[in-house]
């Protein structure tokens, strides 16, 4: 599976606001591309579909920035990533339904539309809250190395 630049980016910084969801405070763009080490110009894109899909709000002004529009808790991968990467929930093209509809509809039944429908499920089940104790697991681990 291949997720876009989009939404490697949309996940990363959703991530990282929801991290800092508990402040209660606006997070503008030109912080999370500095502390993310992403293109400003590139996050403002996603951000527009993020908005777009009410996954963020925005206010304007001098403590202006974005929120996350619901709890961590209540935003999946799959919410994420259908904002802003279309292309990757697409039906299949047909392969073979004027020669061999048999097959066509075989395949179509027993991987395509299983593949979708577990693809849809597995990131459904995985919410902003899952990927801040997972970075959160994986910070703490690197902070008790020792090394003699």
């Amino acid at each position: 599976m291949r997720i876009s630049a989009k939404g490697r980016y949309a996940l990363a910084a959703l991530t990282y606001m929801a991290q800092r969801y508990k402040n209660g405070e606006y997070l503008a763009i030109l912080t999370i591309a500095e502390e993310l080490g992403i293109s400003k110009i590139y996050l403002e894109q996603v951000f527009s579909l993020l908005k777009k899909a009410d996954l963020v709000f925005s206010a304007k002004g001098a403590q202006g920035g974005y929120q996350l529009a619901r709890r961590p808790e209540q935003i999946t991968v799959l919410d994420i990533l259908s904002a802003v990467d279309v292309s990757l929930f697409e039906q299949a093209q047909d392969t073979v339904p004027e020669k061999a509809p048999e097959i066509e509809k075989a395949l179509r039944l027993s991987a395509f539309d299983v593949l979708d429908q577990k693809l849809r499920e597995t990131l459904g089940g995985i919410t902003l809250a899952d990927l801040v104790r997972e970075a959160e697991r994986h910070k703490k681990g690197e902070a008790l190395m020792f090394y003699i």
